[in-house]
């Protein structure tokens, strides 16, 4: 059965943040202004951002549940619509508000939905694409007339001074130990808060535009690649993770660290480029890809700084797609991990640029333990 895209919505809480603002909002850990924030801002090239935070109490402004209701109620897949009629509900995020009940469950509180089936699924930026993949094959096998996926990140409330627990407690130690000034920082300056969410169903729109879901590909390199982006855990020097339950195998001077958010920024640097045209190649061969089919390619990635290095990979494969056929609003929304994907296609969708019969290519990779994935879509 054919599967349509009939709306996509983005929610961004608040005033944009500037990359002058961001320490008057997230606050300066133990009052030490940071010297990792000029050289990440530099690379990412990120230039605003939003925060689910009140900039002068530094107070939560959003749940991550209520982020992902605000983007949800602003679906208008057709005219009369309301949550009320959704039949499956599919949600994924890297940071829920709780351990449990699912990241789901709380969203359809926080609609105050009918009974319906609600999926939570986990992870980092492939979480939002796991939902969706999810929604799809509930539609497409005929088991739900409708599905609505969504991606979103609170990741301010885990960057701000108050919450973060530091690795230096005084400037000399931003002298001596600069490595480990640079991995506690470096995570601060690139998330930020969002919301994305995409109605799914058999029936393209009758007016305007829908997507037609061609495929969905998810590719996992977990069980040949060690950790790289964590929490909730220690990772140690062979490369295991220590989980934060297991306090006895952790040392005393990482304990207070386990629910830090970490990257192994080296081996980010060492993977992430091949991983990609690996998965890439995989797609291409699955599905009889060509680069001069695709009318516009949409890549999430977390920073600039990698945008020159996913093209030469691509190029190197033979799938050299020009940058006036990329999409990214990286910029101006920033990095919303699992919501990116859904806050770029929404610009796009409803930029007035799509035609019928124009072919998109979505990539979105994922640090955790390396994964990638890719979703063909066809304007109808």
């Amino acid at each position: 059965m054919d599967v349509f895209i009939n709306d996509v919505s983005a929610f961004l809480p608040n005033d944009p943040v500037t990359n002058d603002d961001i320490e008057a909002v997230l606050g300066k850990v133990n009052g030490i202004g940071s010297k990792a924030k000029r050289i990440v801002l530099n690379s990412n090239q990120i230039k605003q951002r939003y925060y689910a935070l009140n900039p002068e109490s530094g107070r939560l402004t959003h749940t991550n549940a209520q982020l992902t209701a605000e983007a949800i109620r602003k679906l208008r897949p057709y005219p009369g619509f309301t949550p009320d009629h959704i039949e499956c509900l599919c949600c994924g995020t890297t940071s829920p508000d709780l351990m449990f009940p699912g990241h789901a469950l709380m969203v359809q509180g926080e609609l105050g939905l009918e009974a319906c089936e609600a999926v939570t699924t986990s992870g980092i930026c492939l979480s939002g694409m796991t939902a969706f993949k999810y929604a799809f094959m509930n539609v497409a096998a005929g088991l739900a007339p409708n599905a609505v996926a969504a991606g979103s990140e609170l990741s301010s409330s885990y960057m701000r001074a108050r919450f973060l627990t530091p690795f230096y407690k005084e400037a000399s130690d931003l002298e001596t130990r600069p490595e480990r000034a640079f991995d506690a920082d470096f995570l601060r300056w690139m998330l930020s808060d969002g919301a994305g969410a995409a109605f799914l169903s058999a029936e393209k729109n009758r007016e305007g535009l829908s997507l037609k879901v061609d495929w969905v590909e998810v590719i996992s390199y977990a069980g040949k690649l060690e950790t790289c982006m964590y929490a909730g855990g220690v990772k140690q020097a062979d490369g295991s993770i220590v989980g934060w339950r297991n306090i006895e195998a952790i040392s005393p001077e990482s304990l207070p660290h386990r629910f830090s958010v970490r990257q192994d920024i080296k081996l980010l640097d060492r993977e992430i480029i091949q991983t990609m045209g690996t998965a890439l190649s995989t797609a291409i061969r699955k599905h009889g890809l060509r680069p001069d089919s695709v009318d516009w390619f949409l890549p999430h990635y977390s920073s600039a700084y990698f945008r020159p290095k996913f093209y030469e990979e691509m190029k190197r494969i033979g799938f050299e797609i020009p940058y006036d056929r990329w999409f990214s609003n990286l910029a101006e929304k920033g990095n919303t991990g699992s919501a990116a994907i859904y806050i770029i296609l929404e610009e796009l969708f409803h930029s007035g640029k799509l035609e019928p019969g124009q072919k998109l290519l979505c990539f979105i990779p994922e640090s955790g333990r390396f994964s990638h994935a890719f979703v063909g879509l066809t304007v109808a």
